[in-house]
């Protein structure tokens, strides 16, 4: 046990999330033995005083850094998503705060996503729709995937649970990660990620689901553009940083690429007035290719499990090594 008091944890919610996280049977099992401070941003520094436990649950909130004076006795950060930049500031990388994530939840949900839009693509249900919408009949043929090439840029877990479901497919699937190598289970061969250029123009689909650190960010620009084929489409279900906007954009108005699919984006929400939304060859989605029924209640879940862990001094699962910015892979 880590002492007789009870922790306090402080649970940092977006609007309208408190009422739904109090009738979460996992955080009752939670308040039955911790101090339990539910906050939105403005009293985030409030409730960070004293506490030993911090849970962002608004995983989209970038208050932490502002309110991170306050963290006087904080031991352990969790945060309700696979991606950690919105708490990865100096203050926190260099502290002996713990730090966890979500990883394991959005894994297979991710990949049906993208298996999704690459058969959108392949097979033009978006141009049905437009058509069936017009009630015109117009005949066309379609694309096999069978036999593709993809380059998964991204070898954590939700990059292999996609590498998976498209290989099952009958897809040809590489990956891109920080090192080289062959043989890998998944991917079979995996480029480095800062060779990245001299690769891209060998497949019909890339897709990026690295995490966002100092290296990754922008690092599909105008040239990893210009690399790739004149055919091949381009897939972000990673972060909205890890593309230079502008320059997709051109690459798409240009023909340069042929399509792209976005869930994420360098602003968000996605401003009304963007040419993303209004260009034949994009398709847009909110940030949801995740989010499955009931997905807020196993994040929950998540962290209990490991709050359980933290209150006997077991290993906390997901602990992310803050140099890297992510959960270490043992492959």
């Amino acid at each position: 046990m880590i002492g007789t008091e009870k922790p306090v944890l402080a649970v940092l919610c977006g609007d309208g999330q408190a009422r739904d996280l109090t009738a979460s049977p996992a955080m009752q099992g939670i308040e039955s033995t911790a101090v339990v401070r539910y906050t939105g941003e403005a009293g985030l520094a409030d409730a960070l005083r004293d506490a030993d436990v911090l849970f962002v649950h608004d995983f989209l909130s970038r208050a932490v850094p502002d309110a991170w004076h306050a963290a006087n006795r904080l031991r352990w950060l969790h945060i309700a998503s696979a991606g950690v930049d919105p708490v990865m500031f100096p203050g926190m990388r260099d502290s002996d705060v713990v730090l966890t994530n979500s990883r394991g939840v959005f894994d297979d949900s991710i990949a049906e996503y993208v298996l999704g839009v690459i058969l959108t693509f392949a097979k033009d249900l978006h141009g049905s729709l437009d058509l069936q919408r017009e009630r015109r009949w117009q005949h066309r043929e379609s694309e096999r995937i069978a036999g593709r090439s993809v380059l998964v840029v991204g070898t954590g877990p939700i990059g292999r649970a996609i590498a998976r479901m498209l290989r099952a497919v009958g897809m040809t699937v590489s990956g891109a990660g920080r090192r080289a190598r062959e043989g890998d289970p998944d991917f079979g061969t995996v480029h480095a990620s800062a060779e990245l250029a001299g690769h891209l123009p060998a497949y019909d689909y890339v897709v990026a689901v690295a995490p966002l650190t100092e290296e990754t960010k922008g690092m599909f620009d105008a040239a990893a553009f210009a690399a790739m084929k004149p055919t091949a489409r381009f897939v972000n279900v990673g972060r909205g940083e890890l593309v230079v906007t502008g320059d997709l954009i051109e690459a798409l108005r240009s023909g340069a690429l042929a399509g792209a699919a976005l869930d994420v984006f360098d602003t968000e929400p996605l401003p009304s007035d963007s040419p993303l939304w209004t260009m034949k060859n994009v398709l847009v989605s909110p940030h949801m290719s995740g989010d499955f029924v009931g997905w807020r209640d196993t994040l929950v879940e998540v962290f209990a499990d490991n709050f359980a862990r933290w209150q006997t001094g077991a290993p906390l699962r997901n602990v992310v090594d803050k140099q890297l910015g992510y959960v270490p892979s043992d492959r």
